[in-house]
């Protein structure tokens, strides 16, 4: 996950889960542009990051057999950009909170980075928050909550408890930012993909996917620890939407894109 949430001295999904419920994130150039070629491959316009870095780079549209690299991907990122397999009892268990619901249920909205034949990151977004909450809460968790249960008196991994809470308990209903900002995205970059621009790329991307979909606001949530993030998301148009105060661990970020169709703000 390219990419951060909410406890600044917690996993990376504990702090998202704090942040955002199930919204969450991970960016962007502006003004790049991202189309799809008949070919069925992204196209940035600007700087070609795959052939400038000498790196076998290839941005994509997502595929069903990409699904399970998701997963992989999101959980090796899932420590503030780093490696959570060893914070997991279940490997998969963040990947089917944050990368594969998605995928399957709006696959339209999930590019990926490929990087000699293997996903090396990933763009995804959610056009309506609420609407995806609805689904997965009467299509997705239901059959996972047996899969994801703590043996009786088994101690719950600090990793794993937020998770859990999300896969079990339906999210927290008082939240405003909702209303202008229904939507939110999720960046995840292994290390292999970061440092080229695509982080920013693939974000403003999903950016205009949504506001071509008709979403009025999208949002995100970040570490406070994520300094060089937060100043990114910042230049990028993505404002505070709640007052977190000096000792804040995390921000919630919001982007209107109602205003947008003239092009993207500038800083």
């Amino acid at each position: 996950m390219d990419h951060g949430l909410t406890l600044a001295s917690a996993p990376q999904a504990l702090r998202r889960a704090a942040a955002a419920g199930v919204a969450g994130s991970r960016g962007v150039g502006v003004g790049v542009g991202v189309d799809v070629d008949v070919d069925g491959e992204v196209q940035v316009d600007g700087d070609d990051a795959a052939r400038r870095h000498g790196e076998d780079l290839r941005v994509r549209p997502y595929a069903p057999d990409d699904l399970d690299a998701l997963r992989e991907v999101c959980l090796r990122t899932a420590d503030v950009g780093a490696d959570a397999t060893g914070l997991t009892r279940w490997p998969d268990l963040v990947g089917d909170v944050y990368a594969a619901p998605y995928a399957v249920h709006d696959p339209e909205l999930v590019t990926v980075v490929e990087r000699a034949g293997r996903v090396a990151g990933y763009v995804i977004g959610c056009r309506d928050t609420l609407a995806f909450e609805a689904w997965c809460a009467g299509t997705w968790w239901p059959p996972l909550r047996a899969r994801y249960r703590p043996a009786p008196g088994e101690a719950v991994r600090p990793f794993d408890a937020p998770l859990l809470h999300l896969v079990h308990t339906a999210p927290d209903p008082a939240r405003p930012h909702l209303t202008t900002h229904p939507a939110h995205l999720h960046v995840d970059l292994l290390p292999v993909a970061q440092g080229r621009g695509l982080g920013r790329r693939l974000l403003e991307h999903v950016v205009r996917q949504l506001r071509d979909a008709g979403a009025p606001g999208v949002h995100l949530g970040v570490s406070a620890a994520n300094t060089r993030a937060v100043a990114v998301y910042r230049r990028l148009g993505f404002d505070p939407l709640v007052d977190s105060g000096p000792a804040a661990t995390g921000y919630l970020l919001g982007r209107s894109l109602s205003a947008e169709a003239a092009g993207p703000p500038t800083r």
